[in-house]
């Protein structure tokens, strides 16, 4: 059986390793020029590290990753609000969380892909599919075809247009500004995550290896907004003067021009990803909000279930993908749905709202913590 892939990200390759791993072949097409991606890390929760060890790329990113021991809740003065022990939850059952680049991830999938899978600078502009196979046409002309056809090409997925329309994604309320630095200070330990919330803006940094630190805020801003150049680091300073002592530190560290912007967008849970012999994967079928850190995770869960699902019925490839969306709906809809109201929950601007938030999260911390670790430690 041969797979076609639009889209060369995190979802897209794992689901390529995964499919090579279960004895198919996967040819994907990646539109940009190169397989990276600048400034972005991520946290790999103890769910997607067991994906990874499934996919058997786990001690390829495990090299290049920093485990993670605490996951911190603070106020924007440094008040604690929820402790998260990541070491025991990892212990528990069987895998690390990691925080790692989303670069260096990329890379260790691109490998354990194999040689010739990746074809770079591939715009997928339309296909065909028959009870036989699918067709892909490219902007420059060229066609593949295969048995079936997995659209993981991100949040505008062509693919998902072509199949459901197009339909613009939904805002959040909050833009988000996220750099990579080197950042040597006691404040930044290594091995704890920290999200801190204030008044319609949260700061949040996490350990990624090699000596960097990944760090990300968000504000309330309407959607669109623009920054002008040169302005930004001293732009964010300003926003986050007076927050405990490791936000400014981080800001002060990083170069100007290894800040990146981004509105936060999602999109509602579709009810169904794919007809026929094509489906979704990754953000292309379920995008969503930063909030519970699941993005990049529960697009890894994905390649598992599909192989996993192809696997079963080989001699039924279009039974087994509705069998996958079966299977990975209800679990991506209900991270997508959670994200969505935290966020919201956490950019409040109220005085009076931003108290009771906090005073919450304290009194129901060990809730919020046990429902964290059933999301985390999921076997999936």
């Amino acid at each position: 059986m041969r797979v076609l892939i639009i889209g060369g990200g995190i979802g897209g390759l794992a689901a390529a390793v995964g499919l090579r791993q279960a004895g198919f072949t996967a040819a994907v097409y990646e539109r940009a020029p190169e397989v990276t991606e600048v400034g972005a890390g991520l946290t790999v929760w103890t769910n997607a590290v067991r994906a990874l060890a499934r996919l058997g790329v786990g001690p390829a990113v495990e090299k290049v990753a920093t485990p993670l021991r605490t996951s911190e809740l603070r106020t924007w003065r440094g008040k604690l609000l929820a402790e998260m022990d990541l070491a025991r939850i990892g212990e528990k059952y069987g895998f690390p969380s990691v925080g790692v680049h989303r670069a260096d991830l990329l890379q260790a999938l691109a490998a354990a892909c194999g040689p010739g899978v990746v074809t770079l600078k591939s715009t997928c502009t339309a296909f065909t599919h028959d009870a036989d196979g699918v067709t892909v046409r490219f902007a420059d002309g060229r066609t593949d075809r295969g048995d079936l056809l997995i659209g993981a090409d991100g949040l505008r997925s062509c693919v998902r247009t072509l199949l459901h329309g197009s339909h613009r994604p939904r805002y959040a309320g909050y833009t988000a500004w996220r750099a990579v630095a080197r950042v040597d200070r006691p404040e930044v330990p290594v091995g704890v995550t920290v999200m801190a919330v204030g008044r319609g803006s949260q700061f949040g940094f996490l350990p990624i290896g090699n000596g960097r630190t990944y760090w990300f805020c968000t504000a309330n801003v309407p959607e669109g907004e623009r920054d002008v150049p040169g302005t930004v680091k001293a732009k964010l300073l300003a926003r986050f003067a007076g927050w405990y002592a490791p936000v400014p530190a981080v800001i002060e560290a990083t170069d100007e021009a290894a800040i990146l912007r981004n509105d936060v967008l999602d999109r509602p849970p579709a009810p169904a990803w794919g007809t026929g012999r094509v489906t979704l994967l990754g953000d292309a079928a379920h995008p969503t909000t930063p909030n519970l850190g699941q993005g990049a995770c529960m697009a890894i869960e994905d390649a598992v279930a599909l192989a996993r699902s192809l696997v079963t019925a080989p001699h039924d490839p279009v039974a087994a993908l509705r069998a996958y969306e079966r299977e990975r709906i209800p679990r991506t809809a209900f991270v997508t749905n959670q994200s969505w109201r935290l966020g919201r929950w956490l950019a409040k601007e109220s005085r009076l709202m931003c108290a009771v938030r906090d005073t919450m999260v304290k009194w129901s911390r060990s809730r919020i913590l046990a429902d964290t670790e059933r999301l985390i430690g999921a076997d999936v």
